[in-house]
């Protein structure tokens, strides 16, 4: 069986980091971690090849190769999965699809042979049996969520790894929470199932041996969602690991807020390598917090806690929302006053929709409320919901919040407050600069420089940080970018 793996194109959107790509020469943030690890569970006679549309062309000649395709994705990948079905339809092939997108709204993908809803490692076995015995049917859902201490080492052989500027692992599946936008728990539970020290290591092993160094992003939805595994066994023997192999990555990962509770976890993420989290923060006014059932953000100063893990050395990322049915109509100051303040640079900023299967998906259809399907892009300004706040004033608002933070004025001045706030951590201060850094140091002094309006607001913020934290220049360059990245979306949806 010649079975052909197809990863569809993201569009350009605020996590895809397409412009901030160019200047490392790089063509994706990340790889499809989830088809190379259906790969692994695939029969090892069969020859498998893996297209990822966002750094090769779908050729004719990998169709013509095929007798079957496998194809996955999120929502933000609808029209690119509907393209490449087309394709291999077209070229008579059997489609396996599976993913987010189909484990929940799998009718918005018609057209398939089989439907894989569900996690992979509990249903795909019971699929290569019926296929193999003819008598493979067209829907197969998972009846439930499997322990993951079996999951092979993604197929690393299969990707083209220097088109990346990351690559990805799992640790853990599920989240403790049960936020009333989040569908975490619709694919993955609410109980969090972790993989097992010896695992974890040679999934860590395996990304060493390709020769990768680097970023490498922990894709977790709540790394911390088994705290106790996490400090006793996990982090202690990533940085013995880390210590073992001189360093060779450091990481990224999405957190609770209340990280910030626990000093302990803290210092043992940022001595293991982590250098960066995401935080769902959603927004500072409690009376949101409260009707989203985002019970772990409220009682808390959040300024505080996202001030508290910087000062640890963590570079704080944020998600928030605009539009909940508590919101006063002056949030939109209130979150740029939030989000100026303490500084977060990469603050992801959504009006609120309803993903298939929430609580706030039941609530909004019980209420007339669901007006379609979401897009899954957190930031082109659209909802599938209908507000209680003015459609138009909340869409005007929110593009004027997006400009005034990302706008050279309003960007420059927080990674200002950033660079006050944020403590280096030991093990980054002996880091080499690598070539990549030093050509995308000379492409910024040429693009956001001489080119970009607001050229002298980046030369004052060079000067700045070269004068009063020397140590910080590469990783001021580095946000530079990611902002000149967030304008040119924010600008698009303005």
């Amino acid at each position: 069986m010649n079975v052909l793996l197809i990863s569809p194109r993201t569009p350009t959107t605020f996590w895809s980091f397409r412009h901030a790509l160019k200047f490392i020469s790089k063509k994706s943030s990340e790889p499809p971690l989830g088809l190379l690890t259906v790969a692994a569970l695939l029969p090892e006679s069969w020859q498998l090849k893996l297209v990822d549309m966002n750094v090769s062309e779908l050729k004719n000649s990998y169709l013509q190769w095929a007798d079957m395709v496998f194809l996955s994705g999120m929502n933000i990948h609808l029209q690119s999965m509907k393209e490449a079905l087309k394709r291999a339809k077209q070229f008579g092939l059997k489609v396996v699809v599976g993913g987010p997108l189909v484990t929940t709204d799998y009718q918005l993908l018609p057209g398939a042979d089989h439907y894989i809803l569900g996690e992979a490692e509990d249903v795909l076995g019971q699929f290569l049996k019926d296929l193999s015995n003819g008598t493979a049917k067209k829907y197969y859902r998972a009846e439930r969520f499997p322990e993951i201490e079996k999951t092979p080492v993604p197929r690393w052989d299969l990707l083209k790894m220097l088109q990346y500027a990351n690559m990805s692992l799992q640790f853990s599946r599920g989240c403790p929470y049960n936020c009333d936008f989040c569908n975490v728990t619709v694919l993955n539970g609410h109980k969090p199932r972790t993989k097992s020290v010896k695992q974890f290591l040679a999934e860590l092993q395996a990304i060493y041996d390709t020769g990768w160094r680097g970023s490498v992003f922990i894709v977790d939805d709540n790394f911390i969602g088994n705290r106790k595994i996490l400090k006793a066994e996990i982090l202690p023997a990533m940085i013995e690991w880390m210590k073992s192999h001189d360093w060779p990555f450091s990481f990224i990962t999405e957190v609770s807020v209340n990280l910030a509770d626990d000093e302990h976890l803290m210092n043992l993420m940022v001595e293991a390598g982590f250098d960066s989290v995401f935080v769902g923060i959603e927004t500072p006014n409690e009376q949101s917090l409260v009707e989203s059932n985002k019970k772990q953000n409220t009682g808390k100063d959040l300024f505080e806690s996202v001030k508290k893990m910087q000062q640890h050395g963590l570079i704080v990322s944020g998600g928030f929302i605009v539009g909940f049915d508590q919101d006063p109509p002056n949030i939109f100051d209130i979150q740029k006053s939030f989000i100026q303040r303490t500084g977060i640079i990469t603050a992801m900023v959504g009006l609120l929709n309803a993903p298939t299967g929430t609580r706030l998906y039941q609530r909004m259809k019980e209420q007339g409320r669901l007006i379609k399907t979401m897009s899954g892009d957190n930031m082109d300004g659209s909802t599938n919901i209908i507000p209680k706040m003015d459609l138009q004033f909340l869409k005007e608002q929110y593009q004027k919040l997006l400009r005034q933070l990302y706008e050279p004025d309003g960007f420059y001045e927080r990674l200002k407050v950033f660079l006050i706030n944020y403590r280096v951590p030991q093990w980054k201060k002996s880091g080499k600069v690598s070539f990549t850094e030093i050509k995308a140091f000379l492409k910024a002094l040429l693009i956001l420089g001489v080119f970009e309006k607001g050229r002298m607001k980046y030369w004052k913020m060079l000067f700045y940080s070269l004068i009063k934290f020397p140590e910080k220049f590469p990783l001021t360059v580095r946000l530079s970018i990611f902002g000149y990245h967030f304008r040119r979306v924010a600008r698009k949806l303005a």
